[in-house]
């Protein structure tokens, strides 16, 4: 705008003076002074007042042709708290001391559970929204799934076909095109396992990276914020701002009972506004049920008692008025800590009495959590505080526990995709469930759902397979088999048990385990199951590849043989899986030196994936260089065409650096 008026003010001065100039060539007055030059050279005055004036007026407007910056990117950055009150120093703080480091600035946040460390970082993000290009909220309570969460971004980042071992430095290498970037690790409890995920200092620039967590001993490199409850004045503040009939006196007290915990806060809020409870009843209620809370404090965790004292205010009007409201809240108790799809509770009519069948009615119930500052409520998702869950749990008894995990077993069975490799949206549904599947079967399964945390846990570990991520896939399995072996009439469930341990294993480098996996699974589905059914074209080709890594290929070869049959007979002979079995009775070949069979084999499972597959989808790439191998091996010149065919997929999939890429270039090398 300054500038703007400068240019239009010199414009008109310029035109004024050009003025004098104009009146002096017409014989006017003399003026004093410098005007004198204006006078005697008139013409030449108004020749140079001319140019100059059209530049300042058109150097005025130039800002506001001046491109927009583009909007920031965003990637599961949860809504903005409208209610966030207090914590502006902090929040100075952790500007001033991310903007002040050289290269990529590490913060982390600490603070005891429900300080709002969460959402002073939300509320960074948010404050400071266009000051970044990128900006990435990663859950990190459970460190096993955070590369999953980065296979994820990577997507989102264009980075498809990412490999899982390469996944974290490729998302970090393209943020170098997004500068100034900022990711949010939140709950980041184990620091020692949470390492890898973050970014050394060479690997990207003008990047901040926040840390919130309960834990203190994180390393020297990275700066440390303390976040304590809040400052009486502040926690006043929050208190009057949501319910303004209170006042700061009675806020006081409030506060001092509640020991300023946010979150502590943040439900009296919700509590007195929702129910509209005067605020001295509210004040004489929490004075008197905190003293008989005590008992369920949490061993080192005194806010529980707290938290637990509100629920049980809260948990009276629900009962009364809503009890389905009631019973979510348990059922989200027993849930990961992470965003509920709802629709895990509206697709299963046995879990509540409310659901798809009264849409109305299941407002309301997930409305009532939402608005007593119990959960917060997304588009199609609800989060409860981890907090909030353990003073449920803690509170509930024996027999309602049994009863909330055995649904939500069930619903999570009918939840999850079960043909992880065949469905198409399988995988982000896997990423937003496997939290929940974990939270519900960390423990020893009530009789009564056995059977169903047996086939959660296997099918976890198939989704862990199929991104690399096999140190976690591996005692998920063990303990579905020990489920299903422990039960009567499982014996088909059991062969897929041992079948994905096997596949485990062998990825793992690890074949003489999985053979006599595989051995088992075959036979007892042999046992129980059609002898053309797919699931032991599945136990051969598994078996017939293990025995190959142990050199037993004479044996490995009529395994193949007959995998390929029964998938074939199954699925037809142009099926995606049926490439596969070409693929592995093609390896058995050429172990056998005998190219000349095994190169049909490859072409036609590079014809089926062709037909299926996009041009440069990495199953295509990994058939190319198979075959460029076997052609290299017949002496055939175009072995060089399908070997540099095939490492252009890769290093457009995983990266010019990726082993297998170097790898296939290598061999194109080799080839020329």
């Amino acid at each position: 705008m300054w500038r703007t008026l400068a240019g239009v003010v010199s414009g008109l001065l310029m035109l004024f003076v050009g003025s004098l100039a104009f009146n002096a060539a017409s014989g006017q007055s003399h003026w004093p002074g410098p005007l004198d030059l204006v006078r005697v050279h008139p013409w030449v005055v108004l020749l140079l007042l001319i140019p100059v004036s059209l530049v300042g007026l058109w150097q005025a407007p130039r800002r506001d042709r001046r491109e927009s910056p583009p909007a920031p990117m965003t990637y599961q950055l949860p809504p903005r708290n409208a209610d966030f009150t207090g914590r502006d120093a902090t929040l100075r703080e952790l500007r001033q001391r991310l903007t002040s480091a050289d290269d990529v600035a590490r913060l982390v946040v600490h603070g005891m559970g429900g300080v709002g460390k969460t959402q002073l970082a939300v509320e960074y993000a948010y404050r400071y929204l266009e000051k970044y290009r990128f900006i990435a909220f990663v859950h990190a309570e459970n460190p096993d799934r955070v590369a999953g969460q980065f296979v994820s971004l990577a997507g989102e980042l264009g980075l498809t076909e990412a490999d899982f071992d390469q996944v974290i430095p490729r998302v970090y290498g393209k943020l170098v095109d997004r500068r100034p970037w900022l990711i949010i690790f939140d709950n980041g409890e184990q620091q020692d396992t949470l390492t890898h995920a973050l970014p050394p200092g060479g690997l990207a620039s003008n990047g901040h990276v926040i840390v919130t967590t309960r834990v203190r001993n994180w390393p020297r490199w990275a700066g440390l914020i303390d976040l304590d409850v809040f400052a009486r004045q502040e926690s006043v503040g929050l208190l009057t701002h949501r319910v303004p009939s209170l006042t700061a006196a009675v806020a006081d007290r409030i506060a001092e009972e509640l020991g300023d915990l946010p979150l502590a806060l943040e439900q009296a809020a919700g509590h007195m506004d929702y129910n509209q409870t005067p605020p001295d009843d509210y004040l004489a209620l929490v004075t008197s049920q905190l003293e008989e809370m005590v008992s369920l404090r949490a061993p080192g965790d005194p806010s529980a008692v707290k938290v637990a004292a509100l629920w049980q205010l809260s948990v009276q009007r629900l009962q009364a008025q809503q009890p389905q409201a009631v019973r979510l809240l348990r059922l989200c108790a027993l849930l990961a800590p992470e965003p509920i799809p709802l629709d895990l509770f509206t697709r299963s009519a046995e879990i509540l009495d409310v659901g798809a069948a009264d849409p109305l009615g299941w407002d309301r119930t997930v409305g009532a959590l939402a608005g007593l500052g119990l959960a917060r409520r997304g588009n199609a998702s609800l989060v409860v505080h981890r907090l909030v869950q353990a003073a449920i749990r803690a509170d509930m008894p024996e027999e309602t526990h049994t009863d909330a995990r055995v649904q939500l077993c069930r619903a999570l069975v009918s939840a999850v995709p079960h043909d992880i490799h065949g469905e198409p949206d399988a995988r982000p549904r896997w990423q937003e469930l496997l939290p929940h599947v974990l939270a519900v079967t960390k423990d020893d399964p009530p009789a009564e759902c056995a059977a169903e945390t047996a086939v959660l846990l296997r099918l976890a570990s198939e989704f862990l397979i199929q991104i690399g991520d096999y140190q976690m896939a591996l005692p998920l399995c063990e303990r579905a088999l020990a489920i299903d072996e422990s039960l009567e009439g499982r014996d088909a469930e059991t062969g897929f048990d041992l079948i994905t341990l096997a596949q485990i294993h062998r990825e793992l480098h690890a074949p003489e385990r999985a053979r006599p996996l595989a051995e088992r699974a075959l036979r007892l589905h042999e046992d129980c199951l059609p002898a053309n059914d797919p699931a032991i074209a599945t136990d051969l080709a598994t078996l017939a590849r293990t025995l190959c890594l142990l050199g037993d290929h004479r044996a490995a070869l009529p395994l193949a043989e007959r995998a390929l049959q029964i998938d074939e007979a199954a699925h037809g002979p142009n099926d995606p899986y049926v490439s596969f079995d070409l693929i592995a009775l093609a390896n058995v070949h050429v172990d056998l030196g005998d190219h000349e069979t095994a190169l049909p084999l490859i072409s036609r499972a590079l014809q089926i994936r062709e037909a299926v597959y996009a041009p440069d989808h990495l199953y295509i790439g990994y058939v190319l260089i198979f075959q460029a191998k076997v052609l290299h091996a017949m002496d055939n010149p175009a072995a060089v065409d399908f070997a540099r065919r095939g490492a252009q997929i890769l290093q457009t999939r995983l990266g010019r650096t990726h082993p297998k890429t170097e790898e296939a270039f290598a061999l194109v090398d080799r080839l020329r």
